[in-house]
């Protein structure tokens, strides 16, 4: 049952158009409370007919938008941050029961998705050209134009963030957009899309929420002209692939296996707070930017080990939508199933358990899918929770010695999205950061990101940057105007 302080959104068909559908096979699906393991109601699935017409009339609304005045979208946008935050409680209360985090922390979420409208909508005139010098008798100059209809598939782990802050960019941009939510959490992209009615022209924004057909569909559609998404390294390969049959670009943010890293002469006490930290135990580690791996010197392994359990204490797993919930659940089943599967192969495989490793045993939370936060340490290259993305709370941490050994370690992963380094010599500092394969780097800091600031992936994590300038950018196209100056025939 739906908490009644956050009802469900009116609309739970399918929104393109500026009006809502019945999907086109009649498909409807009850979406989750992973913390009551209950169902919240039913919402709409769009398959591939819905998916042609969303892009039929994107494509239309695209013909308009593209010609409103910058500065005019850049209002719009603004306007639309300020709905977000008049309403900021109730979607972070739709999200924290659809996808199982902490209110408080889904709270913070509607907050900075105001600020990314807010953000990208004051870049418009940002979208600047070049001039060539060419002499006299010509002007050559370069312009950006939006691209078209923009396909947008979004995670589970942060759904209105995701929905509310990944469109302002390409629409700021003039193009328009069409946002597949996450299968398992829907509910909040349903609500915008309800309260941003009338703000935007009918097509500009459409949601259709649905599982991999429609995902699938979006991606290859000859007539979505980018596809971005946020999801695991398997479902960025399919989209790629889906991608190549039009040749369209993709905008990629994928899995992390990020590593914390600590050189001898860290504050121990300072080192155990990140570690804890940057895991992101308050949305039970499932974020792709935790530094799920922690490489501790020799000479405070220990001392910051001892320092762990009494600051994990702070993070006890709760019922989603109670203020005072420092840790929600699992987003489904199978991923509860998943990470206890991990945990179990960590023991297996002979890592030492410091804190955690089981299921709460709080009678309110026996339906719902928790994990307890769960910090293994003597963790060896060759243990699972090593190598492969957990998406759950569980922290694998290990000893290093020898710096160039341990960077080899560091970066012999697939991915490569943060990381964090901890000393107080300057030096050791920049040559660790400028050695580590990760796209963005903290150094005495861990899990913030700064708006403005290039967030995004080497390797297998992802392709391009996103929350800064070059988002923006990223979702234009440059074309070249050569005006010949000269008097007479050519």
């Amino acid at each position: 049952m739906l908490d009644k302080s956050s009802p469900a959104p009116v609309g739970r068909a399918l929104y393109h158009g500026g009006g809502w559908h019945h999907p086109a096979s009649g498909r409807y699906s009850a979406t989750l409370n992973p913390g009551l393991n209950e169902a919240i109601c039913e919402v709409a699935e769009a398959g591939a007919a819905d998916v042609d017409a969303a892009v039929a009339a994107a494509r239309e609304a695209f013909r308009n938008w593209r010609r409103v005045a910058p500065l005019e979208r850049g209002r719009i946008l603004k306007a639309m941050a300020e709905v977000v935050r008049k309403n900021a409680r109730e979607l972070a209360g739709l999200d924290a029961q659809n996808c199982g985090n902490p209110i408080t922390e889904m709270l913070g979420d509607a907050n900075i998705a105001a600020a990314q409208l807010d953000f990208f909508g004051g870049l418009v005139t940002e979208m600047k050209g070049d001039t060539i010098p060419m002499g006299p008798d010509a002007l050559n100059l370069s312009v950006r134009q939006p691209l078209g209809v923009v396909a947008r598939i979004l995670a589970f782990n942060h759904p209105f963030m995701f929905c509310a802050g990944k469109i302002a960019a390409p629409l700021a941009a003039g193009n328009v957009v069409i946002v597949k939510p996450p299968e398992q959490a829907p509910l909040s992209s349903l609500r915008l899309a309800e309260l941003v009615e009338g703000l935007l022209p009918p097509g500009v924004f459409s949601v259709l929420p649905g599982g991999r057909e429609a995902g699938a569909a979006l991606a290859c559609h000859p007539g979505v002209d980018k596809v971005a998404l946020i999801g695991s390294v398997p479902a960025g390969r399919a989209v790629m692939r889906a991608a190549s049959e039009t040749i369209k670009p993709v905008l990629l943010e994928l899995g992390g296996k990020n590593a914390l890293i600590a050189f001898a002469d860290a504050d121990p006490d300072a080192v155990a707070d990140a570690m804890i930290g940057g895991m992101n135990f308050t949305w039970c580690g499932q974020s792709c930017g935790s530094t799920s791996r922690a490489f501790l010197h020799e000479a405070i392994y220990e001392e910051v080990l001892a320092k762990v359990p009494a600051k994990v204490a702070r993070f006890v797993p709760g019922i989603p939508t109670e203020p005072a919930t420092t840790m929600g659940a699992i987003i489904s089943g199978t991923q509860h199933e998943r990470i206890l599967g991990f945990i179990a192969s960590a023991r297996a495989e002979g890592a030492r358990l410091v804190t955690g490793g089981g299921v709460p045993g709080a009678p309110e939370l026996a339906k719902g899918f928790y994990v307890e936060p769960t910090v293994f340490a003597d963790v060896t290259p060759a243990m699972r929770i090593a190598r492969e993305e957990i998406f759950g709370p569980v922290l694998a941490v290990a000893r290093w010695r020898d710096e160039a050994a341990m960077l080899e370690e560091v970066n012999s992963v697939e991915y490569g999205l943060t990381c964090s380094i901890w000393t107080h010599d300057l030096g050791k500092a920049h040559r660790t950061a400028m050695e580590v394969e990760a796209g963005f780097v903290w150094i005495n800091e861990v899990s913030k990101h700064f708006l403005g600031a290039p967030f995004g992936g080497w390797k297998q994590s992802g392709i391009g940057r996103e929350e800064c300038l070059g988002e923006l950018i990223a979702f234009t196209q440059e074309k070249n105007i050569h005006v010949s100056l000269k008097q007479g025939k050519p």
